[in-house]
């Protein structure tokens, strides 16, 4: 797999069963770039190790005077730097490659997750830890796939020295083969530790990126009631306990390299001192002793591989498993139509949920009042076929009778569309915002008309300098940001009327907008989904007065069905939610309601 090739046609199904498992799965498919760079990397550090023969003998030609062994030295040093400055070139070259593509296919996996999930993956993970899992445990996740073979290759190339030396010089070879091995596995009864460190680290900053996230998402909220210094001051003091936890690490990971520093250069020593006295008694020659020691030297860098691998292990494990546990979030509990080859069809009638009993009649504008908007949006959830938490109890929303688990993906989110009630507006023109996939009847005029978005097109008409005033080829910035909140509300419902799904489910739309604008908007919707399904949650008079029908959900049960004004004027729990009327005057109506009841009882 080359970069050029990216993204991947299909990035595959990963092991998820733990971070471990995830990280020797996305190795596996990176076998073939992993063996190339193996192969490189054996190049590069086998012409290094091939440098104290060259020298070695060099050094014994010039002691003997003989020119043609002096050539020959030379021949061979220029055939190893050629050998080493390829490899060392390819060698980078293969392993970006395995960084990049790794690093690809977990954003395509996380990307598809996060597409298939929708609004519910906020729901079930932090979006801090959404955003870490995202960006830095990508890049970690990538650097221990780039150093693994890398790693492979230098643990080969000091095998190769060893054994080499073993049997070049085994006086000294012997010490060399017995004292590598020891300085690679010395730093293993820290990394335990280490590791520990690391994780207490990436938790902290997993957390100071959620406060961070969260301020920013906030901002406006905050500056309207005073509260950027508050919360400034957390994120400062959360900033200085990742510093802690970052400076406690690395000064595991110091004391590592430390010993990786150390330890090669005692080995150094013995080598150097014991070689000199195998010289001066004659039993090994000058040459002998230039070339052990210089193999001894440069294996301090196919060394550092070892302490690089455990770095990218230990910071990347915690990664792989924040990654495994997104990816293992699913939105359905059962496929059995799509295992029988029919999760392709289409479904169409009414809306029904067995969990609360909610009923939305095919072609009939429903609104549904529930009084907490948390069990509201977990409801719009629901209804989209996304269950909160789902399991083997778990009970799928109907559409005509058919699950909606039982559909494919694409089926359902063909069948039934859900707008939050903190819709997301993508950068680019207006005209790119609405073109989304569509049943193709309804045009974008007419769904910028019915969420009566005219003072959007003349915002963004004035704010053209370009494009000769027109709106619909105006860029909107990132998430909208240079729009009011009721604007983004406002072009979001028109890029959900554009959709034209058979089921629309809205949840809060006009929130913030005032009572004129929502009027107006009530009755666009209204007219242009007169023949369509559609579900909205609210609580706004205006909006439940154009409803065909009303349902009232308390408590997780829908409990009472009728018009907005026959539940207003009947059902006191309704009421209190609608009018906002406290418990006190909640208490005197049901127990006037409760009069009525007992007074028709004794006259029947």
């Amino acid at each position: 797999m080359q970069i050029r090739d990216l993204p991947y046609s299909d990035p595959g199904v990963p092991d998820i069963r733990s971070g471990a498992r995830f990280l020797v799965w996305l190795g596996r498919q990176q076998l073939g770039g992993q063996v190339k760079s193996l192969l490189w990397g054996l190049l590069h550090h086998l012409g290094i190790a091939g440098l104290p023969l060259g020298i070695g003998i060099a050094v014994q030609a010039v002691v003997e005077r003989d020119g043609g062994r002096l050539a020959l030295a030379g021949g061979l040093l220029v055939v190893l730097g050629a050998a080493i400055a390829s490899g060392d070139v390819m060698l980078h070259r293969t392993a970006v490659t395995n960084w990049i593509t790794a690093a690809a296919r977990v954003q395509q996996l996380l990307s598809r997750k996060t597409a298939e999930l929708g609004s519910v993956l906020t729901r079930r993970v932090a979006a801090g830890e959404v955003v870490a899992v995202s960006t830095g445990d990508v890049e970690k996740i990538g650097w221990f796939v780039e150093a693994l073979s890398r790693f492979a290759a230098g643990a080969v190339a000091l095998v190769v020295i060893c054994v080499g030396l073993t049997v070049y010089q085994p006086a000294l070879g012997v010490v060399v083969a017995v004292g590598v091995p020891v300085l690679a596995l010395a730093v293993l009864p820290l990394l335990p530790r280490a590791t520990r460190r690391a994780d207490v680290q990436r938790e902290k900053a997993g957390k100071a990126t959620e406060l961070a996230s969260d301020t920013v998402a906030g901002l406006r909220v905050l500056r309207g009631i005073g509260g950027e210094d508050l919360f400034l001051g957390r994120y400062r003091a959360a900033s200085q306990e990742v510093r802690k936890a970052a400076v406690h690490s690395a000064r595991m990971w110091a004391l590592i390299a430390a010993i990786q520093v150390v330890l090669p250069g005692v080995l150094l020593i013995v080598v150097v001192a014991y070689g000199a006295r195998l010289a001066l008694d004659g039993r090994i020659t000058v040459g002998e002793l230039v070339t052990v020691y210089s193999a001894v030297a440069l294996t301090y860098h196919p060394l550092r591989n070892f302490e690089e691998i455990a770095m990218a292990y230990s910071f990347s494990r915690p990664s792989a498993k924040r990654a495994a546990r997104v990816l293992a979030l699913s939105r359905t509990t059962t496929t059995t139509a799509a295992a029988d080859g029919d999760g392709g069809r289409r479904a169409t009638g009414d809306l029904y949920d067995p969990l609360t009993g909610l009923l939305a009649p095919a072609g009939r504008f429903t609104a549904v009042v529930c009084g907490d908007p948390d069990v509201a949006g977990r409801l719009a959830d629901r209804l989209g076929g996304h269950p909160a938490e789902p399991g083997p109890d778990h009970t799928s929303v109907l559409l005509g009778g058919v699950p909606l688990d039982e559909l494919t993906l694409d089926a359902a989110r063909t069948a039934v569309l859900v707008q939050d009630k903190d819709p997301v507006l993508l950068s680019g023109t207006l005209s790119e915002l609405l073109d989304v996939p569509s049943s193709g009847a309804v045009g974008a005029v007419d769904a910028l008309a019915a969420a009566h978005c005219d003072d959007v097109l003349d915002a963004l008409a004035q704010a053209s300098v370009d494009t000769g005033g027109d709106p619909m080829r105006t860029r909107i910035t990132e998430r909208g940001r240079s729009l009011s909140g009721g604007q983004r509300q406002r072009l979001a419902l028109a890029r959900s009327l554009v959709a034209d799904p058979e089921v629309l489910v809205l949840d809060e739309p006009t929130s913030a907008v005032d009572a004129h604008t929502e009027s107006r908007v009530a009755e666009g919707v209204r007219e242009l989904r007169k023949a369509r399904t559609t579900v909205v949650l609210a609580s706004s008079p205006l909006l439940l007065d154009r409803a065909d029908r009303v349902v009232l959900v308390h408590e997780g049960q829908a409990v009472a069905v009728g018009t907005h004004r026959e539940l207003l004027a009947g059902e006191a729990r309704y009421r209190s939610v609608v009018t906002r009327e406290t418990d006190e005057e909640l208490a005197a109506a049901v127990g006037r309601v409760g009069e009525l009841e007992a007074l028709e009882g004794e006259s029947a």
